[in-house]
């Protein structure tokens, strides 16, 4: 029987951050820039509570629920800014933002 050790855990973190990276490259719709961000920030929890758990330090938890909450702000944030735009310009493509108009 095979046990689940650090090692799956750090592979789990890095694949999705690395989907969440690619998605922050690639992407022109602001809302899905938002979602492959939070897929970084998840993967980096994952591995901070791994890491915690492996040593039996609450440390990376807490780093975690820090990184939860900077995450939860920048959401909020985000959204906020993410439907005033919209309001405006009746588009959240990030080809429009780039050209700022007087």
């Amino acid at each position: 029987m095979m046990e689940i050790g650090l090692n799956h855990y750090l592979v789990l973190s890095t694949i999705l951050f690395s989907i969440g990276l690619i998605g922050v490259m690639k992407r022109k719709n602001l809302l899905l820039l938002f979602f492959a961000t939070e897929i970084m920030l998840n993967s980096v929890n994952i591995a901070f509570a791994a890491i915690s758990h492996y040593y039996g330090d609450l440390t990376g938890q807490m780093f975690a629920f820090f990184v939860i909450a900077i995450a939860a702000s920048e959401v909020a944030v985000g959204l906020g800014l993410l439907i005033l735009w919209h309001k405006r310009h009746s588009s959240i493509d990030l080809d429009k933002m780039s050209t700022m108009k007087g």
